[in-house]
């Protein structure tokens, strides 16, 4: 529970700080862009996390063989990894970037952006889909130094380019009257900073990451192992994002006011369960090292740990957000009347509610991950896209708005059913191939 608490709080701070760069923006430009400029942001939320989520998810993904190799102590393999990682995350970062930037309008008009929000929501989500390289020079480079057991320093850098990036929305929006444009500059902006202060530190603190000619060499074999973790985690992220597009294209049919609330309340939950993101990272760096360092009977231990502190925060969570999510919710809109805040926190209270299922999602899937099975977490990947599609399609046209509310709780029920099970089924498999009972 200690060495659990000791990397998860740090990394918990991390995720807290990063959300700064969705958070700020979104409050920023619904108390001084209005509710229209808001809804815009928020259309694009499901889009967003679509490429973004995969681009860390694979950052991820190839931080998971560093972490065996650092975990046996084979520094040599590890800085081969790195090598290869870097390679691998140039070709995607560029590849993506330009495959989604020319998609961009086509993919809003798919979703049935309605068009009061239609241009707003296309100059955000297109810079922000520009700023890809930036994303995977943060999230490669972190991954890298979380892997290595330091989860203080990717902290301390976010913390600094997230002060930024409010001093940044400020500037942009208030004194050079970008618009909507410069809340996504100022995101693009401060997560490159991110990323090259991670490049800096690593040079300067860590000796056995000074990697040779030799092993900047493109390794086949280890490029084959960092797909197989990393594209893995990625296509977690974005099969998973499919059924929010499904979803998001559902709400948008009910107006500019439901994509609003919709939008100031999935920032809210967002932010809350940002602890259940760091509670996964940690299990991903703990059961890649002890699978490394082959001390099976640990990840048991750890599991019992982290779904307690899961559960508990998850009940604190509720009542949080029970008494004071109206507070919440009014950072984000100055002008959005009674309807907009009450379907935000119809949306809020029904999704904390179902907390404890998502901190399992979380925490058993990446500890699959860690150990080495992505397999396993793109089928629960698979559970949430269908969940959240078939609310899209049918719940949200039969129940309004309150389908909508349902169907983040409903994926996270649908992946646990599959992942406990799954859980099970890889330790057994462990214990068999590592020798161990």
């Amino acid at each position: 529970m200690k060495l659990i608490l000791g990397f998860a709080v740090p990394l918990l701070f991390g995720f807290l700080f990063q959300q700064f760069y969705s958070v700020v923006d979104t409050v920023i430009v619904g108390q001084f862009l209005g509710v229209k400029a808001l809804a815009g942001v928020g259309s694009t939320g499901s889009l967003n996390f679509m490429i973004i989520g995969f681009c860390m998810g694979v950052c991820n993904g190839f931080a998971i063989p560093v972490a065996h190799k650092f975990g046996a102590k084979d520094y040599v393999g590890m800085r081969q990894f790195i090598a290869n990682s870097v390679w691998l995350s140039g070709l995607f970062a560029v590849v993506m970037t330009a495959a989604v930037v020319l998609l961009c309008r086509n993919i809003l008009t798919w979703m049935n952006t309605p068009e009061d929000i239609f241009e707003y929501a296309y100059i955000y989500i297109l810079i922000i889909f520009w700023g890809i390289p930036a994303s995977y020079l943060y999230n490669l480079l972190s991954g890298i130094i979380r892997s290595m057991g330091d989860s203080k320093t990717p902290l301390m850098f976010l913390l600094l380019s997230s002060v930024l990036n409010i001093g940044l929305d400020l500037l942009c929006i208030l004194t050079f009257r970008m618009g909507i444009a410069g809340a996504a500059i100022a995101t693009v902006v401060s997560q490159l900073i991110s990323g090259v202060l991670c490049l800096f530190y690593m040079k300067k603190k860590f000796d056995i990451l000074e990697i040779s000619r030799e092993e900047w060499k493109i390794n086949p074999s280890h490029m084959k192992t960092l797909c197989g973790m990393g594209v893995p985690m990625g296509l977690q992220y974005s099969i998973t994002a499919i059924g929010s597009v499904i979803l998001q294209t559902s709400v948008n049919s009910l107006g500019s006011v439901a994509v609003a609330a919709v939008t100031a309340a999935g920032k809210v939950s967002m932010f809350f369960a940002c602890p259940f993101d760091a509670m996964g990272s940690t299990m991903a760096t703990y059961g890649g090292q002890n699978v490394g360092a082959k001390k099976l009977d640990r990840l048991g231990m750890g599991l019992r740990s982290c779904s307690i502190l899961g559960i508990g925060y998850a009940l604190l969570a509720f009542a949080v957000l029970f008494f004071f999510g109206d507070n919440f919710v009014s950072l984000f809109v100055s002008d959005g009347g009674a309807e907009i805040m009450d379907g935000a926190r119809q949306m809020l209270l029904t999704m904390s509610a179902f907390y404890i299922p998502l901190a399992f999602v979380n925490i058993i899937r990446f500890l699959i991950q860690g150990v080495g099975f992505s397999a396993f977490a793109v089928l629960a990947g698979v559970c949430e896209m269908v969940a959240r599609g078939l609310a899209g399609l049918f719940l949200v046209p039969a129940l309004g708005f309150t389908g909508a509310c349902l169907a983040s709780p409903l994926a996270w029920i649908l992946a646990d059913a599959f992942l406990i099970p799954a859980y099970i089924h890889v330790r057994r498999k462990l214990d068999k191939m590592l020798g161990e009972n």
